[in-house]
């Protein structure tokens, strides 16, 4: 499946353009929730871009992290949605949303303990029985960290991923992000994920205030971000990848020319890796 290439993230803006300039992208990313409806507008269109692209699912909504039960109303619905377009896979966060039935609609991060991995890796074994398939989870970005923390994030998500046989959404600008705001080397994190379990690369704009750095996805990619992406690839050679836009999103084409950057990026770094390993054969 690492042959899927380059994909934006399905925005309601840019639906008409989308069907106007066809075969721009190969492939699209729709947010889970915004299509776990009965029936209504938002299924017509997904129904009609599923039928050209490949899709996958991406959810803001699971929580997986959290100790309050799994929602079965939600994982119900998801699986519905999965059923209708059989996407490439479903991803979500590995976070938790909200504690005790309140959702708090942000993505907080899990203390990195062995209690808190015995925790989830057993609630993704569940929702990957109910759902019928491997569950592609992505680091999020974060603004503190808890002092009962007894692993790096790195560590946490390459234990879990074995541990549940689970895969990794690796975001690249939350890697950047979260780097910047605790002061780690973030190829440090790239290097600590197991190559095999990487399913998919996301890359976005954030906001720096000077002092910490907030995951906004309201800008274009940046310098440094890009830079990361470029290590990423070398490391992950192949992995499909994705730009998220979601606040002062632009016109298609100026995402498309953003994506063309990353092809770019790819195909350099993608080079660079192949060219030692022939000259020492």
């Amino acid at each position: 499946m690492n042959d899927i290439g380059f994909g934006l993230g399905l925005r309601h803006e840019h639906y008409e353009e989308i069907v106007e300039t066809p075969g721009k992208v190969s492939w699209f990313e729709a947010l889970s929730e915004n299509y776990m409806v009965e029936g209504g507008m938002p299924l017509h269109w997904l129904d009609r871009f599923r039928r050209d692209y490949p899709i996958a699912l991406h959810g803001v909504s699971m929580s997986i992290g959290s100790i309050d039960p799994l929602d079965q109303d939600y994982l119900r619905d998801l699986k519905r949605l999965i059923e209708r377009v059989q996407p490439l896979w479903v991803s979500d966060h590995l976070c938790f949303t909200g504690l005790r039935g309140i959702n708090l609609h942000d993505l907080l991060p899990l203390p990195y303990t062995e209690e808190a991995l015995d925790h989830v890796a057993e609630r993704v074994m569940r929702v990957q029985d109910h759902l019928g398939r491997r569950l592609v989870l992505e680091n999020v970005s974060s603004y503190v960290t808890y002092a009962a923390s007894e692993l790096t994030e790195w560590e946490f998500i390459a234990a879990l991923a074995q541990r549940a046989d689970c895969e990794v959404l690796l975001d690249v600008n939350n890697v950047f992000v979260s780097a910047f705001n605790h002061e780690f080397d973030p190829k440090d994190f790239l290097r600590g994920i197991p190559r095999e379990r990487v399913r998919q690369f996301h890359l976005a704009g954030h906001t720096n205030n000077g002092s910490h750095i907030v995951d906004t996805h309201d800008h274009p990619i940046v310098a440094g971000v890009w830079e990361l992406y470029a290590e990423a690839v070398r490391l992950f050679p192949g992995v499909p990848t994705m730009i998220e836009r979601d606040a002062n999103i632009p016109p298609y084409a100026e995402l498309l020319a953003e994506l063309d950057v990353a092809r770019g990026i790819a195909a350099e770094a993608t080079r660079q890796a192949v060219e030692p390993r022939a000259a020492a054969e």
